[in-house]
């Protein structure tokens, strides 16, 4: 038990305005950072397909952010299984 309640709060708001602010951050990166090429803006303006009841594809490039989790998954997945494989350490 604790000796305040009050600390249970706290730790229950920094969790969820850290949660929040997550969250805004990474629709951001989203939204607007991404690797720009030769055919970037031609590639978001640029109608690939063409659906029923007026839905449109677009070819927009790949976002940034999504790229860094993807690339940081992959290099921990990579020394997890090296360092637990040879060393037998447990992360």
């Amino acid at each position: 038990m604790r000796f305040f309640e009050l600390v249970n709060f706290q730790h229950m708001m920094m969790a969820l305005f850290s949660t929040l602010i997550f969250m805004i951050l990474f629709g951001i990166g989203l939204g607007f950072y991404y690797f720009r090429t030769r055919n970037s803006e031609e590639r978001k303006e640029r109608i690939a397909n063409r659906y029923a009841e007026g839905i449109e594809d677009k070819n927009a490039p790949f976002p940034l952010a999504m790229l860094l989790i993807i690339v940081g998954t992959v290099i921990w997945w990579f020394f997890y299984i090296l360092l637990h494989g040879l060393l037998g350490v447990k992360i």
